[in-house]
């Protein structure tokens, strides 16, 4: 895809969803002897995701396996909404299109894994993290330089924001 085609798509994004295992986190997950989880998040993630909502796009974690940290985690970086335990993920995309009255060109979603595909396939802006699984990279619009989990959320962010002209906006808040 070139570069036209892709600006053109992400000038429509209104809603970004996020994978979350293999996407916010490196994809390591730890349990601890009393089978609690614990998951690595990169910060600079978080600040990408929260830069979003400071320029007007919100953010929505759709996750095949939910978690106990992952709920911390969401609020600390003020995303709308988690959709948990959600398999086929589409059928949570059909909520999401619903509830928030986007269209599917309207949304960018990251992803990683095969779990993904049938989500990928829909949205308007596939983005693949650069660990993603081949048939993942094949789909996706964009295949960020970054890992999932260090880093790969953040430059998908700026990418929307920078090209759609909200990138200045989204630094608001640091220029006070």
């Amino acid at each position: 895809m070139d570069n036209i085609q892709l600006s053109g798509k992400i000038k429509k994004i209104k809603l970004v969803i996020l994978d979350v295992d293999g996407v916010l986190t490196d994809g390591r997950i730890i349990y601890d002897s009393k089978g609690r989880d614990s998951k690595f998040f990169d910060v600079h993630d978080g600040l990408g995701v929260y830069l979003l909502g400071q320029a007007g796009i919100k953010t929505i974690l759709l996750t095949a396996k939910g978690s106990g940290t992952l709920k911390h985690r969401a609020k600390d970086m003020r995303v709308e909404e988690i959709y948990a335990d959600a398999v086929p993920k589409t059928s949570a995309l059909d909520k999401i299109v619903k509830k928030y009255s986007v269209s599917d060109i309207e949304i960018c979603f990251v992803g990683d894994d095969l779990v993904d595909l049938s989500v990928m396939k829909r949205v308007g802006l596939p983005i693949a993290v650069a660990n993603a699984c081949d048939e993942v990279k094949e789909i996706a619009a964009y295949v960020t330089k970054k890992q999932g989990g260090r880093g790969a959320v953040r430059e998908a962010a700026e990418l929307i924001l920078k090209s759609q002209g909200k990138w200045e906006i989204a630094l608001k808040i640091f220029n006070k």
